[in-house]
């Protein structure tokens, strides 16, 4: 029998064909020559990229063989994978390869703005002995703010407080004692602001993440402050930047991320108070090696069929097939289960219920926790890390297995206890022979909704013309309502509306909602 063929599209590490072993046949090609890939893996079962291979639509439709593609690193901004997904493609990243890279990177920016390295060693190399324009300051006893305590941010705090910083953070999914266990007090954006005299961006790019620091949160820093993003362009405003650091309202900055790269024309380089870097986070031999190890790993265990611990849209392994449709419901509940919480959860049960549980169900559990971390923690989130994301935070999580369920066949339910003791529900059911998804339950109250794309959730109390409220809002915001479930337990008493719409609902359609019912909650879930 012919062994599967495996394409490497551009340089990896040689560990990376030693890990993969004799059992495939290994070609390489350009990823830049488009005709050469696209005939390259014609018959490919397996395709490794780093960041400049396109896969497209057009790569998968050549491709009809493949399997996996496997991404050494952790960004995918050149991978559809969305196309991967419906081709039946399982797409691979190696999400840890990179983490201590990125870290010490970000302390070399802060290190390198802080003391005008960049610009003492270009007026060295001019012939100026002249250190008086290049007076620094030390980290020592300052204060840095660490925004995204996730695995990169993490890191970071252990390497700053080694020199002797008092750290701050703010994450909304962290628990204060894991960050106080870290020796890291956990704050509002706002205090966090105020107080630093360093800032750090540690967070995943997301329509909620974009333009997170502007003009206005720029507005309350000190002017001393020097600001690193190694994170993800776009987080940072640019042009809010640009404009503090040209006005001296913010010291310095350190960029290895830029919202439109290749950023060679960005006007960030004409400031002389930027030190910035061509996005070198995972540039270094360790990196690079363990990004192959790891992709060599999960395309042996992809091409296996076996679970693959960083699959970032498929789950692998052996799962009854009555369980697999609950596996994207799970998911999505998870994803609504966040947006109702707004903040971390200190306990989350996952609950299953019916004739499901006569199979092994611990895949809806990874299912859920994936889709609880998956929009707010930095860096990719698979079925296999999502138990240690959880323990990082503080989290508790258990499955409940209860094979009576009374009015549903299967019944799914995330039910999770915040930091301030209340407490947040989301069921989920499928119904019908086509497997259905169905929201059937939000917070104690019974719902029947489809799980679109785009969902909102308000809570208020019970009174006249308050629906006609809501579609007045939407209607001028030209949000066009698909689904609405009205619940109240008492007249007069709670009420919430369910919504499903057409498109994102702007904030300040929110605002005037939130205003004119008087809401005590007002959600809006995006999951696309």
């Amino acid at each position: 029998m012919s062994k599967p063929v495996v394409v490497i599209a551009e340089p990896l590490s040689p560990a990376t064909v030693e890990a993969l072993g004799p059992d495939f046949d290994v070609r390489h090609c350009d990823g830049t020559d488009r005709a050469a890939l696209l005939g390259a893996v014609a018959d490919a079962e397996a395709l490794l990229v780093r960041s400049r291979t396109r896969v497209d639509a057009e790569l998968f439709a050549a491709a009809p063989r493949l399997r996996v593609v496997a991404r050494a690193g952790i960004g995918l901004e050149n991978v559809d994978v969305r196309t991967a997904t419906t081709s039946g493609v399982m797409v691979v990243t190696a999400p840890t390869s990179n983490v201590v890279s990125v870290a010490e990177l970000t302390v070399a920016l802060m290190l390198a703005a802080a003391r005008h390295v960049s610009r003492a060693d270009a007026a060295l190399r001019a012939g100026s002995w002249d250190r008086s324009p290049f007076v620094g300051t030390e980290l020592f006893e300052k204060t840095v703010g660490i925004v995204g305590l996730g695995r990169i941010g993490v890191l970071v705090a252990q390497r700053l407080a080694a020199f002797g910083m008092r750290v701050l953070a703010h994450d909304p999914y962290v628990q204060a004692g894991r960050a106080a266990q870290m020796g890291v007090r956990l704050v509002d954006l706002d205090t966090l602001l105020a107080e630093s005299d360093f800032m750090s961006v540690h967070l995943p790019r997301t329509n909620e993440t974009t333009g997170l620091i502007g003009a206005a949160e720029l507005a309350r820093v000190k002017p001393s402050l020097v600001l690193v993003n190694a994170a993800r362009g776009g987080i940072v405003d640019e042009a809010a930047l640009h404009a503090a650091l040209s006005e001296g309202r913010v010291a310095a900055a350190g960029l290895d991320v830029f919202a439109e790269e290749p950023g060679v024309d960005s006007p960030l380089l004409a400031l002389p108070n930027v030190v910035a870097t061509p996005r070198l986070g995972a540039s270094t031999v360790e990196a690079q090696e363990k990004a192959g190890l790891a992709v060599a790993r999960s395309v042996r265990l992809a091409l296996a069929g076996d679970l693959v611990p960083d699959a970032v849209n498929v789950q692998g392994g052996v799962i009854a097939e009555d369980v697999r449709p609950g596996i994207p419901l799970t998911e999505k509940l998870g994803r609504i289960f966040t947006g109702l919480a707004g903040g971390a959860a200190q306990q989350i049960d996952v609950e299953v219920r019916g004739e499901i549980t006569a199979h092994d169900v611990k895949v809806l559990e990874l299912a859920a926790l994936k889709g609880v971390f998956g929009d707010v923690v930095e860096g990719q989130v698979s079925y296999v890390n999502v138990p240690l994301l959880a323990a990082e935070r503080g989290v508790l999580v258990r499955l409940v297995i209860d094979p009576e369920s009374p009015d549903h066949r299967n019944l799914i339910t995330l039910r999770g206890t915040l930091a301030d003791g209340s407490q947040v529900s989301v069921s989920g059911t499928l119904v019908g022979l086509a497997q259905r998804e169905r929201l059937v339950e939000v917070n104690g109250f019974d719902v029947d909704l489809e799980p679109t794309d785009h969902l909102a959730f308000f809570a208020y109390t019970d009174r006249p013309g308050m629906v006609g409220v809501l579609g007045r809002v939407l209607g001028e915001a030209g949000v066009n309502i698909a689904g609405m479930q009205v619940a109240r337990d008492t007249r007069g008493g709670r009420a919430l509306v369910a919504l499903s719409v057409d498109s994102v609902i702007p904030v300040g359609a929110l605002e005037e909602i939130e205003r004119s019912l008087e809401a005590a909650t007002v959600r809006a879930v995006d999951l696309v």
